[in-house]
């Protein structure tokens, strides 16, 4: 890496190039871990913290179930949907060490959600919360998977207090609808049951595939990232890098608002901050402002991670203002722009910047970030990580000259190893080395990136990828629909709202009658927020509907100059 115009602002204290292939594997990353740091607290949910060590115990009990009751293989793909609860440390590194890939799901996914994401994968095992279970027994005669295990938000809470949590959650929340999935295997059973056996690891190397994270892509249907170990090893070692100037080993508390689900929590809070021996605090439930706050105020916490709209609605309450920052050393966002006016805002009240960070889950995720020394530079996505390269590039992959538009690309050992099953789809993605991000961006003369524009129409809800199509495909089947196509709009919340246009069929169709029917289907922050009633749609010479001639004659309704 010579000649780059970002390599003069690197902090002196951050290597340039790190051995990203430090560890044989995510596992022997963790048992270095779990080793050095023993008693200390690993990760804190609710007010109850295990530690390295116990995690070592926990999750090589889950990992013996697999691999020595089930009898499944190193390969086997596991299914984990679940908020952000202690549990999911347990499973997901019991999963890895039993060799196996973890697919993570979105907890709130809607049945046939599910069903495509566990079809897609070939997943055998699935480990789901009983809040969740009344979706997977509306799905469980069509999709493959062999082994359910499900757990309850306490299970791991321990003694009183995690029994009080969930009879409150089933009876007195009612957050768990009745189901009825025979067979199933309660975690603390699957727990019990790997107790009593010995532990035998797997051999793993880099090239072996350790998750597989559902995303759109730059376009198209939900598709699983394969990111193997090597992938992981890499970013984790590319993160924990950029970061080591500001964190000191078992010093560090870690605020994880984002679920670990999501591939910036699982690597930057979840991996990353394992290997310096950072406590983890775990927050099932951001939503909950008051209760959220209320966790930050017990800890004198160093560490926050988020996107946009969490720091957002946090710096809208007075309670936050009122907190102490003197131990916060780092904020980073991601997963979504992070606003002007929010950064600015977080710096007065903290006292610490907030640096923006950019990845896709193809690229394990983290490709750039400001620098965390005070140099930020806000509205721009920083500079790449160590051992990552990104360009600004024409439709023909040449690289642009510094200042113009090009879409992102991106290299280093941080990007997949390709789509799961999907060669084609791998293919249009993929320049030699270079994975084409779908972002159009420009570089200044520092080497700083600024996302100017989307490539693709995809739309960015709080962090999340909706698709056009994905909406239009569930809008086309309501009955009274003629036509339809979906777009994203600003909004202050989220970034983008779904805003749908629709030609109708019946005229006593109504935009609330859309809406209803898209909730059957579509997760929440897929359902349009919006819908436009036309006459007619525009469309190509070839009869294709034209999304962007939508989106530029609704702005110029509304007096918004387009892009």
């Amino acid at each position: 890496m010579t000649d780059f115009p970002w390599l003069k602002f690197y902090p002196a204290s951050v290597d340039k190039e790190v051995d990203v292939k430090a560890y044989h594997s995510v596992v022997d990353f963790f048992d270095e871990g779990v080793k050095k740091y023993g008693e200390a607290a690993a990760y804190e949910c609710m007010g109850k913290t295990i530690s390295y060590s116990e995690l070592d115990r926990k999750s090589a009990h889950f990992a013996n179930y697999l691999s020595q009751v089930l009898k499944l293989k190193k390969g086997t793909r596991v299914a984990i949907q679940m908020p952000n609860i202690l549990q999911y440390p347990v499973a997901m590194f019991g999963a890895l060490r039993a060799g196996m890939v973890v697919v993570n799901t979105n907890p709130l996914y809607t049945p046939s959600e599910m069903k495509h994401q566990f079809n897609d994968s070939g997943a055998e095992v699935i480990v789901i919360v009983e809040n969740f279970a009344s979706h997977l027994q509306q799905i469980r005669g069509e999709i493959k998977a062999k082994h359910i295990i499900l757990t309850q938000l306490g299970d791991m809470l321990g003694g009183l207090k995690g029994t009080i949590v969930n009879l409150v959650v089933k009876h007195v929340k009612k957050l768990v609808p009745p189901f009825s999935l025979p067979g199933a295997v309660s975690f603390k059973e699957v727990l019990a049951q790997g107790k009593d056996l010995t532990f035998k690891p797997v051999k793993l190397d880099l090239d072996d595939s350790a998750f597989l994270q559902y995303t759109g892509g730059t376009t198209g249907v939900s598709k699983g990232a394969d990111l193997t170990h090597g992938n992981i090893v890499a970013n984790m070692q590319q993160i924990s890098a950029w970061m080591k100037p500001k964190l000191k080993e078992r010093e560090e508390i870690v605020i994880t608002a984002l679920p670990l689900y999501h591939i910036f929590a699982l690597t930057v809070n979840c991996l990353a901050m394992f290997k310096i021996g950072a406590h983890n605090v775990l927050i099932t439930n951001p939503r909950d402002m008051k209760a959220f706050i209320g966790d930050l105020a017990k800890k004198k916490f160093s560490v926050i991670t988020g996107v946009n709209t969490l720091f957002n609605g946090l710096l809208n309450q007075e309670a936050f203002k009122a907190l102490d920052f003197s131990g916060l050393k780092i904020a980073v966002g991601g997963g979504m722009a992070v606003q002007k006016a929010t950064a600015e805002k977080w710096k007065a009240v903290t006292g610490v910047p907030l640096a923006e960070g950019y990845g896709l889950t193809e690229t394990s995720p983290v490709a750039s970030c400001n620098c965390i020394d005070g140099t930020e530079r806000v509205g721009t996505i920083g500079i790449p990580l160590p051992n990552t390269e990104i360009m600004i590039a024409d439709d023909e992959g040449n690289a642009v000259p510094i200042g113009e538009r090009g879409e992102i690309y991106i290299k280093g050992p941080q990007v997949m190893k390709g789509y799961w099953k999907r060669p084609k789809e791998t293919a249009e993605v993929m320049h030699g080395e270079w994975f084409k991000s779908g972002d159009i961006g420009v570089m200044d003369k520092d080497g700083f990136v600024k996302i100017v524009d989307r490539k693709k129409e995809m739309i960015l809800v709080s962090g999340f990828n909706v698709y056009p199509n994905e909406v239009e495909d569930a809008i086309a089947s309501c009955p009274g629909v003629l036509e339809v196509g979906v777009i994203g709009l600003p909004d202050d919340k989220s970034t983008e709202k779904v805003v749908a246009f629709v030609v109708k069929k019946d005229t006593s169709l109504s935009s609330e009658k859309v809406i209803q029917h898209c909730k059957i289907s579509l997760t929440n922050y897929k359902v349009p927020r919006e819908v436009h009633f036309m006459e007619e749609l525009p469309k190509s010479n070839v009869g294709k509907i034209l999304r962007r001639k939508i989106k530029e004659a609704h702005l110029e309704k509304l007096g918004v100059p387009a892009k």
